[in-house]
Formats: C-alpha cells, structure tokens, sequence
C-alpha cells in the first residue's frame, strides 16, 4: 500500500507517448475510422460531410460505399467493419454530427421526433476541424501523441461498453415483454433476469479479466516479452476459487462459459489495438453443436485434461499489446489505484527507490536503477560525483532498525550492483557500520578491489541474519532458502550459540525460520531453542 492507502500494482514498461501513439494509429478500427473521416471531408455536396441517421450512423447506401472505399467490398464481415469504423469516428469525436432535422425528416405530425427509418437522413457528420491534421487537412497542425492517445482511449471506452453489452439474440429473451402494440420498446419494461445478465457483473468480469491479463505482464517475464496468456488459463483465474487444487465439473464449466464470453469480447477488441488474440478454433464450436464437445463449446472434461501446446491454442490465446498495456493501466490509474511505470522514479529519493524495488521483476528492476543512476550522474561533474553522491544517497537509506530495513539494505545491495567504480569511495566511508559494513564489503570483494580489512565475527553473523531476514520477507521460504540453511550450519560449528546473541531486531524471527525449514529434526530443535533465547534477551 502507498501512503494513501491506494492499491499498489507491480510496475510495468511502457513505450514513449510517441510510439504509443503510432500503434494507436495503426490499430485497425482506429485507422479505419481516419480513413472514413478522410471519406467525409470529401463526401456530399462541394465537400459538405456525410448524410446520416439517427445517432449518426450511415445510410444503407453510403455504408456500402463506405465499405468500398476502405477496400472491403469482397469481405463478408464488410457491413459491420465499415459501421464499427464509423460509428467510432464519431464516439472519439473525429467526425462531428449535426442532427437537424434535415427536410423534416424525423418529424412525427406533432413536431415529436420520431425513430427514422436507416435509409432517411436526419443530419449530416462532418470532420472535426481541430483534429484535421490527422485527417487530411492540409491548413491544420498534427495532433501531439498525448491527443491522439486520448482521442484513442475514448474509443476504447466506447467498445468497452459494447463488449460487455449481451449480443442481439441474448437480448431478445428480456425485451420481448417490452415490445409494445406500436413495435416501439419500452426500455423500463425490459426484464433484464430474463437476459441472464446483470451490466454491473458483466463489466466487472471483462475488467477482472484484463487486470488479470496485466498483473501478468507486469510480473512474467515471458508474457512482458510477448508470449500468449491460453484463454483457458485467464478464464480459470477469474473463476477458480483461491486454492481450490482440484476444480469441481461445476467450476469447470464456469471457466468454460466464461472463456466463450472472452472469446466474444477479445474479438471485438482485437481491432481496438488492445489486445492481440488468437480465437478459440470455431471447429469446437461445431463440435460442441453436435454434441461432441460437452456444454458449451468446451466440455469439462477437455478442460480438465491435460493439453499439450497445439490442444491449448485450439481453445484461444490472447496478451496485452504494449498500447493495451498502457489503455488498462490508464483505466485502473483512474479508478484510483496505483500503477507505476518503469523509470517513473528516476527523480525520486533513494528511500522511495528501495522501497519501491523489491515487488519489480528483475529486468525493470535494472531498468528503474539505470534511469535512477543516470538522473543523478547527469547532475554530477562529469557524471562521476552524481554518481557518487548517489550511492551516498542509497547507503544513507539502507541504514535502519525498523522491521522493512533488511528488505531495504537488500534493494541497497542490487542498486550498487549496477554503479560504477567510481562510487567505491561511498562503499569504503561505511566498511566500519555494523549495517552496512557487510555489503560494502562484498560490493568491494566482487569488483577485486584491494586493502578490504577481513569482518569480524560478529558482522558475519549480523550480515547472516539479516539477509535471511530480507529474503524471507520478498520471497517467503523457497527451497533455496533450506539449502542455504543447512550450509550455514553445517559450515558454523556451534552457530545457534552464536547467532541468538546477535544484536539485530529479527534475530528471534530469523532462527524460528530456520528451525521450520532445517530438515534434520534435531538441528530444527537446537534453532528453535535458540530463538527463545534471542526473544528472552
């Protein structure tokens, strides 16, 4: 938790606003809609915009030719890619519609309007002049990438909503009962039960979905660096109850229904740019149809069994694109949680840094320390005494008794991996800290520095349990941690004699630890004993 309270995110890296903006741009829903916007700037009477219906959407005749125009006449889909184009040329505001009643159309008898039919035009959609550097006006200015980013996220609003919104046929069950003798719908007499659909829940479920989907690039390495997240596996996230090891067939078929809805959404966002997927393979689809498949389109026994790589792909892979990245880290950022981004702390203080640096993978982790080091060696002479003055800064912060101290004093240790040579004055200015002593001494060992005097006893095992300390408090008790253990004592003749008179607030947690993990029962027992005395102290 931050200061505020506010949820915190592990970081993620970002491109600059620049490319961020070029992907946006070739996003194909967006670069259609420009495309279109262009259409409009030279449609109509001496380039006098588009004619449209209600709410803006074309008429059947110049949907058609606008499906010409941008080369998908020989698609199936053409209709419906042409109008999703549109219609977010006008939601993000690059076309501007002016509904005026054109020839009274619209009109009921008694001036009321009235719903037109789609071949009627009620207005006309014309380019928005301020956006018109973008859209083929030659007299205006390029949008900066922060506009084009935005005027990009309002789209994505926009299909968003329409993804979490039930298709045309699951609508029909609820609004049948508010059809009325005229055929106009009643939309307070719409029985939403009916639908089996519930806007808030829905919502909720495409939002936990790609927050799952961005906890895992922020924290896999192999997701971050492009790899597919299988739908199985996001969908299973968002269902299986936490630590449930063998999914009942009922949750098992909550994961496949939930997996068929994502598999609806991500292909409607797939043009948006936000994501890149792999659709589930409609043969399933068929196969499920035929009754081969179990329920839905994956029955819960495939989805219980163990798949290889092809079978996994067969049922759908998707990941965050970089912009898609960005667009949900803008949207959690606005619902109030904290999303940090790689070299957001290059001019932070060193505590905020090694707070900061245990929860990052280790490639940000050396990512955020380079733009760190880099910020402060530019204020340096010559870049040295920034540098210098930087691993000051970092020792300063590792020092510490309070419980987060070992964690700190291990962030310390990683930072001054990754200094120069010529913060070795810094690290030789505390050989003598009983805190800090220790990692200096490494810091110098590692890079053959000579004239290191030897510690004494007594820093070793201060250094000892304080690093067990910082590793159980980032990593809890791995493996590695028993091995590592069982080396201390085998290598330390009487070490538990030793170690409880160490003089540092974790000394008691540190052998209680030790005792837990040590897999000789008698040694386990001479730790634990050790760790009363230290609490006795």
């Amino acid at each position: 938790m931050t200061g505020d309270d506010r949820p915190t995110l592990p970081p993620v890296r970002l491109p600059s606003d620049a490319e961020l903006a070029r992907d946006a741009l070739a996003a194909p829903i967006l670069a259609r809609a420009v495309e279109l916007t262009r259409w409009a700037r030279s449609g109509g009477p001496a380039g006098a915009g588009i004619p449209v219906g209600a709410g803006g959407e074309l008429l059947s005749e110049q949907l058609k030719e606008a499906a010409v125009h941008l080369g998908l006449s020989g698609d199936e889909e053409a209709p419906a890619l042409a109008a999703d184009a549109w219609n977010f040329a006008v939601d993000t505001g690059l076309l501007i519609v002016d509904e005026d009643g054109t020839d009274g159309a619209g009109d009921g008898p008694d001036g009321d309007e009235t719903s037109a039919s789609s071949d009627e035009p009620v207005g006309v959609a014309t380019p928005d002049a301020e956006l018109g550097g973008l859209t083929g006006d030659p007299g205006a200015s390029v949008p900066a990438p922060d506009e084009i980013l935005e005027l990009w996220r309002t789209g994505l609003e926009t299909v968003l909503a329409d993804a979490a919104t039930p298709s045309f046929e699951e609508l029909l069950g609820g609004i049948e009962g508010a059809i009325g003798e005229d055929g106009e719908i009643d939309p307070d007499a719409i029985d939403l039960d009916a639908m089996d659909w519930n806007p808030e829940e829905e919502t909720e479920a495409l939002d936990s979905a790609l927050g799952n989907l961005y906890l895992l690039t922020a924290t896999d390495p192999a997701v971050a660096a492009g790899s597919m997240v299988p739908l199985p596996v996001l969908a299973a996230s968002m269902t299986v109850p936490e630590g449930m090891d063998e999914p009942t067939d009922e949750v098992l078929e909550e994961v496949s229904t939930a997996m068929m809805r994502l598999d609806e959404q991500f292909r409607m966002l797939e043009p948006t740019g936000l994501v890149a997927y792999q659709p589930v393979d409609e043969a399933l689809t068929r196969e499920a149809a035929d009754g081969e498949g179990g329920e839905g389109a994956h029955g819960a026994e495939e989805l219980g069994a163990d798949l290889d790589e092809e079978d996994v792909s067969r049922y759908g892979m998707v990941r965050l694109t970089p912009l898609g990245l960005y667009g949900v880290r803008e949207r959690m950022r606005e619902a109030g949680l904290h999303v940090p981004a790689v070299g957001d702390l290059a001019g932070a203080e060193a505590e905020q840094l090694l707070a900061a640096l245990p929860v990052y993978t280790e490639e940000n982790a050396r990512s955020e320390i380079e733009t760190w080091f880099a910020a402060r060696a530019a204020d340096g002479a010559g870049g040295d005494g920034g540098t210098l003055a930087a691993a000051r800064e970092l020792l300063a912060a590792a020092r510490g008794s309070d419980e987060a101290a070992p964690v700190r004093r291990l962030a310390c240790q990683q930072a001054l991996s990754l200094a120069g040579p010529e913060a070795e004055p810094a690290l030789r200015e505390v050989l003598d800290d009983r805190q800090l002593g220790g990692l200096a001494r490494v810091w110098l060992a590692e890079r053959g520095a000579g004239d290191v005097p030897p510690p004494d006893e007594e820093m070793v095992f201060w250094l000892t349990i304080d690093t067990i300390a910082a590793q159980v408090a980032t990593a809890g008790e791995p493996d590695e941690l028993r091995e590592l253990v069982r080396d201390l004592v085998d290598q330390h003749a009487g070490f538990f004699d030793k170690a409880w008179r160490v003089e540092h607030p974790a000394t008691g947690d540190v052998l209680e630890t030790m005792g837990r993990v040590h897999p000789d029962k008698r040694v386990a027992k001479d730790a634990r004993k050790a760790a009363f005395k230290a609490r006795s102290r």
